[in-house]
């Protein structure tokens, strides 16, 4: 167990943690009674011949328990370091992350104090309530390549990188706020076909009227959702375009790009923590650590923003 003082030192540091104080206080309170039912539920859900609470106690408290899962998605620290960190061994450290890892995932994005977006419908009715605009695109994340001789194999290479990665739907909003970020599809999948796979075509069909930016990799959605999903515009001149058609193309090319930059912003301050930067580990743990972090990182713009509106 890590002393007061080192205990201290993290959540004190935005720089360990990737978190204020004030957030990683709102997740314990959060998440710690949520942990604390699933552990008593699967104690007593066991044959025991002692009543449930006898026993050792827990050297690795659920605080640090938190912490240690922050830090390792934060920094991809190994679980031997982090066992030497917190005085404990390493598998207390392998069960602590696998338990509290999918805690944080549950949890979808914040977008204001109190109000929470957990799937993609979600996302299409605050867009839309509210009037503002979505931006969609897609991200991969590097993972071991499979064993060979497994089934399936290569379709884990991107057709775009030629490497071993998963692939994610991220949406923000106009600002670059994380909105939402999808399970994990093998990088072979094509990001028009993730985006129909999640039913963006008939959430968007069926739903209120927003606007959706995206790149040229989904074009054929804006047709399919009467012109809400809005991409790059098409070259209609291939050969000798004149050369009114050339400046106007460009400048509508530049006006789409300057506002569906803003994705690209927030899929790179997900790339800023370690563990979406390269992933070693298994990967069927990708969607969980994706939407972890992104629900980390919404709730931190999220109180930023608040703080600072209230200033």
């Amino acid at each position: 167990m890590v002393g007061n003082r080192a205990r201290a030192a993290i959540i004190r540091s935005r720089r360990i943690a990737g978190l204020t104080p004030e957030v990683i206080a709102e997740l314990v309170a959060e998440i710690g009674p949520l942990w604390h039912e699933r552990h008593q539920t699967t104690l007593a859900a066991r044959p025991r011949r002692r009543a449930v609470g006898a026993g050792a106690k827990h050297k690795l408290v659920f605080a640090d328990r938190l912490l240690a899962t922050l830090v390792h998605l934060r920094h991809g620290a190994t679980h031997d370091v982090l066992a030497c960190w917190f005085n404990v061994d390493r598998s207390t450290i392998t069960r602590a992350i696998g338990e509290i890892r999918p805690l944080l995932a549950e949890r979808g994005c914040t977008v204001a104090p109190g109000q929470r977006l957990r799937g993609l419908a979600d996302v299409i009715d605050y867009p839309g309530s509210e009037g503002r605009t979505g931006i969609i695109d897609g991200t991969e994340v590097r993972v071991r390549r499979p064993a060979a001789g497994r089934k399936d194999r290569e379709k884990f290479t991107s057709g775009k990188n030629k490497q071993n990665a998963v692939k994610s739907v991220v949406v923000t909003d106009a600002a670059g706020r994380l909105l939402f970020c999808s399970p994990a599809e093998p990088a072979s999948t094509a990001d028009i076909t993730h985006a129909r796979k999640l039913g963006l075509v008939k959430l968007l069909a069926d739903g209120p009227a927003v606007e959706i930016m995206a790149d040229a990799g989904y074009q054929g959605l804006g047709a399919q959702t009467g012109g809400r999903v809005v991409t790059p515009p098409h070259r209609k001149f291939k050969k000798n375009p004149p050369e009114w058609y050339e400046e106007m193309h460009e400048r509508q090319r530049k006006a789409h790009s300057s506002r569906r930059i803003r994705v690209e912003h927030g899929i790179g301050h997900l790339k800023n923590w370690r563990s979406l930067a390269c992933h070693h580990g298994r990967r069927e743990h990708m969607s969980d650590i994706i939407q972890a972090v992104a629900g980390l990182l919404s709730h931190q713009q999220a109180a930023t923003t608040a703080s600072g509106t209230r200033r």
